[in-house]
């Protein structure tokens, strides 16, 4: 406990995490949320924006004089000062306020806008569940596809799957599937991007897969140019399809590697291919300023939970709050689409 009062307190969890409470009257419920959930910056324009009103705001309400006239909800506070409701994702002063003002605020993908997950794992490799369980999972919690997509060779320590063992999963799958209802089980694999931009599989196994994968999952000192010459090459690849966990960063644990994201959205823009926001919560990975980027690029992103057990689908919803802050609407992501145009797009990414 670092401090407490009538109406706050500030407290330490077990994991090092501060938390701030406060306590407020309803009629100050929302503007408290405004407050307290948008940026400095955000909060500093919509100050100005009252002002221009002849009115306060503040993380009480909005006052014109004395007079309290909205802040029991976040939309009266928007309201109030001539906007509509500004998701909370948004709050960042990167020009929300503007598209606001313009009608052009995105509708923000939501987690029940996804049909399926692209990245899981089983006890193929390193997962803790089956396939059959896996596809279960998947299937209660409403997605119709789901795509398996183990580690390949070059991760021993996963016990990644050379060329016979991941021929040996695809007929797995292919036999699982005539018995399956409701969910369709697509073939992948989660490649490494060896470090000069090969993959870590002949062309030969991958051209089975429904979908390619690609990982850096080593060399993350390499210098700038040539990790982004690294990742461009592999994207060249005529097999591959989506960019893993593109930054490579663990929070808390390992920086991101230097690479130049842009370079590389606009490369898999005109390669046709696709970019990973990968849910994990040590992960995150894009960040949302990469939505941005590949948004205005028009580069789609898969949000995946590279779940590696059936409890792990509960990340797809930490995804969608790292889209929703990168701006991302349903049109803007890859497992929105149903499984037959879904596997149109996949199918153009091959050459």
């Amino acid at each position: 406990m670092l401090s407490q009062g009538p109406t706050r307190a500030s407290v330490v969890l077990k994991s090092g995490l501060q938390v701030d409470l406060r306590v407020v009257d309803e009629a100050s419920y929302g503007a408290a949320l405004c407050y307290f959930t948008g940026s400095k910056t955000h909060n500093i324009t919509l100050r100005r924006l009252a002002q221009e009103r002849g009115l306060k705001l503040n993380e009480y309400g909005v006052f014109r004089g004395r007079e309290r006239i909205a802040g029991a909800d976040e939309t009266s506070v928007y309201a109030a000062l001539g906007l509509p409701f500004i998701a909370p994702e948004l709050r960042e002063d990167r020009g929300e306020i503007t598209a606001a003002r313009a009608g052009r605020l995105p509708q923000l993908v939501d987690l029940a806008d996804l049909r399926g997950d692209l990245h899981v794992h089983t006890t193929a490799t390193d997962g803790h569940h089956t396939l059959a369980q896996m596809a279960l999972a998947a299937k209660v919690l409403g997605l119709s596809y789901l795509a398996i997509t183990e580690h390949s060779r070059r991760l021993a320590m996963a016990h990644g799957l050379d060329p016979r063992r991941l021929a040996e999963q695809c007929d797995a799958i292919d036999r699982l599937n005539q018995n399956l209802e409701g969910i369709v089980l697509l073939k992948g694999i989660e490649v490494d991007v060896l470090e000069d931009g090969s993959l870590d599989l002949p062309d030969a196994s991958l051209a089975r897969l429904d979908l390619v994968i690609g990982a850096v999952h080593s060399r993350f000192d390499l210098p700038r140019a040539r990790q982004t010459e690294r990742i461009l090459r592999a994207m060249d690849n005529p097999c591959f399809t989506l960019l893993a966990h593109p930054t490579g960063r663990v929070i808390d644990s390992r920086a991101p590697y230097d690479v130049d994201m842009l370079r590389v959205i606009r490369h898999a823009r005109r390669r046709g291919c696709f970019l990973e926001l990968n849910a994990h919560p040590e992960r995150l990975d894009l960040l949302d300023s990469h939505c941005i980027m590949a948004k205005e690029e028009g580069v789609l992103v898969a949000i995946n939970s590279d779940a590696h057990s059936r409890d792990d689908f509960v990340h797809l919803r930490l995804g969608i709050g790292q889209a929703r802050r990168g701006w991302l609407a349903a049109a803007d992501v890859l497992n929105t689409r149903p499984l037959p145009e879904l596997r149109r797009l996949l199918a153009q990414v091959r050459r």
